[in-house]
């Protein structure tokens, strides 16, 4: 190989470790071997795992090792997983809004393309993200207070825990009321009733 191409080369090693680097601290430092792959880094992601600044975080799952660990790096390891195109939902964007006591044991996600990986305690619904129902919570995407309000409806949850939840989502300005009655509009008439009975009683 020619000293110019060797160095074209480097250049272009270069360029795809920083675009993988940029990709990866979107979701505090997790990104998937396919990724590596699309990058043309997978001999720098070699070297960086047998220096150990990158480690292993599941099948096909790695993280830069730089990041601190944090309580929500679930949530941001299962984004990086759908490379950006899924937002924590339902009973876990319940949890992290604050809102009722549901205390979910699975991890509840929404995503409108990618493989969903073998792993028992994530639950993911397929469906479109639309940009109005989804609020970035720094390293991954989770449904607006209003869509998770309205998501849990529709999931069938007792009549008194989606009270809690609404009462909770209004009384700590999560959302407004009137913005939860619009939300109705497009529900089944069975499940706008049960919205409009916790608003009732918030």
């Amino acid at each position: 190989m020619s000293g110019s191409a060797a160095a074209s080369r480097i250049r272009d090693s270069e360029r795809g470790w920083r675009v993988l680097r940029r990709l990866a601290d979107r979701h505090a430092g997790y990104f998937t071997t396919r990724l590596a792959s699309r990058t043309g880094c997978e001999e720098r992601v070699r070297v960086a795992l047998a220096e150990g600044s990158v480690a292993r975080a599941g099948v096909g799952l790695l993280r830069m090792t730089d990041w601190p660990r944090g309580p929500l790096d679930e949530y941001a390891m299962w984004s990086a997983w759908f490379e950006g195109g899924a937002a924590v939902s339902h009973h876990s964007a319940a949890e992290l809004h604050g809102l009722g006591r549901l205390r979910p044991r699975f991890l509840h996600l929404s995503a409108d393309g990618g493989r969903v990986p073998s792993v028992p305690r994530l639950v993911v619904l397929r469906r479109p993200l639309r940009a109005n129902d989804v609020e970035s919570a720094g390293t991954f995407l989770v449904t607006t207070p209003v869509r998770t309000v309205l998501d849990l409806a529709e999931t069938g949850i007792g009549q008194s825990a989606l009270d809690e939840v609404v009462a909770d989502a209004v009384a700590i300005h999560r959302c407004a009321g009137a913005d939860l009655r619009a939300g109705v509009a497009a529900l089944p008439p069975r499940t706008a009733a049960r919205v409009r009975h916790a608003l009732s009683r918030a």
